[in-house]
């Protein structure tokens, strides 16, 4: 008896943003698998896929957006279905990785829930994770598996080098992301500079600018940063460049939360433009905001998508920047 064995790749999708898994598909020549899913009376959740995924490599893709915690466990949820149903491999596609930002303690008696989510996925059954600008890359090592760390860096530099109109400055809003900041930097052939900020710890989203380490005076400046919330650090770096004497403000970052007052701060504040990629849906307040532009990374995610399918490399698509 002769048995051929054949890959067959099978993408899936969470209810949380439904649009950029539908082009990841598109790009990728298939279509989302099939799947029900429904919520009981009471709120829990209810998964049952429509066909047979035996032996097949899955992904299953889900944005961590509000409500937060109801999309976590839905994703947790496909996983462990998946795994049941005796899936080849499952891949947990995470464009926004949920509570990244407590990835340390920063004061005793604090959760690392980071950490937390990631033994989630392992206990739900998952083989490999794919994120994208995660809060800190130290979280891929928080699982025991591979973890695919992506940065959206490509597709924002295509953009800004076709829109960038004279001498530029890339600020990192922290002491933290002034790494991310040089990396801009180094593609856009610009200066970096950084602000120097506090932030209270017993507050959430409580920020105060303070001061600018470099040379913004005169230029066009870039604040780039992994995540807009609520536009507090975005705004306040935006007030303090302009105040410095910079030409005009851009904000870049990966996934646009835009939690309240995040909108009313953009439109207050002195800022050309706010780009953010589609990791997470555009809340419905925001959408027609005018200075908003939303870039997509639909193929950076099929890109990778693939290159695990077929086992290439990861890496290779994102010139090493994928760190």
């Amino acid at each position: 008896m002769e048995i051929s064995s054949r890959k067959r790749l099978m993408v899936f999708s969470g209810s949380a943003n439904e649009g950029l898994a539908r082009e990841v598909a598109n790009i990728l020549g298939t279509e989302l698998g099939g799947v029900d899913r429904s919520v009981f009376a009471n709120g829990e959740i209810y998964v049952h896929y429509t066909e047979s995924v035996r032996g097949a490599d899955s992904f299953v893709i889900q944005s961590h957006t509000a409500p937060i915690n109801f999309h976590i466990m839905e994703q947790l949820i496909m996983i462990d279905a998946l795994r049941r149903a005796s899936a080849k491999r499952i891949t947990a596609v995470v464009p926004f990785y949920g509570y990244a930002r407590q990835d340390k303690k920063g004061r005793p008696r604090e959760p690392i829930t980071a950490r937390l989510m990631g033994d989630l996925f392992v206990a739900a059954g998952a083989d490999r994770i794919v994120s994208v600008d995660l809060h800190t890359g130290q979280i891929q090592g928080f699982v025991g598996f591979p973890f695919d760390h992506l940065t959206a860096m490509p597709v924002f530099v295509d953009y800004l080098l076709a829109s960038l109109d004279g001498p530029t400055t890339v600020v990192s809003p922290d002491t933290g992301r002034v790494k991310l900041a040089s990396r801009y930097a180094n593609h856009l052939a610009a200066d970096v500079a950084f602000i120097h900020k506090r932030r209270r710890v017993d507050v959430r989203n409580d920020v105060a600018a303070l001061e600018v380490v470099g040379d913004i005076e005169g230029r066009h400046c870039i604040i780039v940063d992994d995540m807009i919330d609520t536009a507090g650090t975005a705004a306040a770096a935006a007030h303090l460049v302009m105040e410095r004497g910079a030409l005009s403000v851009r904000v870049i970052a990966t996934h646009g939360v835009l939690s309240e007052p995040a909108v009313d701060r953009i439109k207050n504040a002195p800022i050309r433009e706010v780009v953010i990629s589609n990791t997470l849906p555009v809340p419905d307040d925001a959408i027609d905001l005018d200075k908003l532009t939303v870039l997509s990374i639909g193929s950076l995610l099929a890109g990778t998508i693939n290159a695990i399918f077929t086992d290439a490399s990861v890496s290779a698509i994102f010139q090493g920047e994928n760190i």
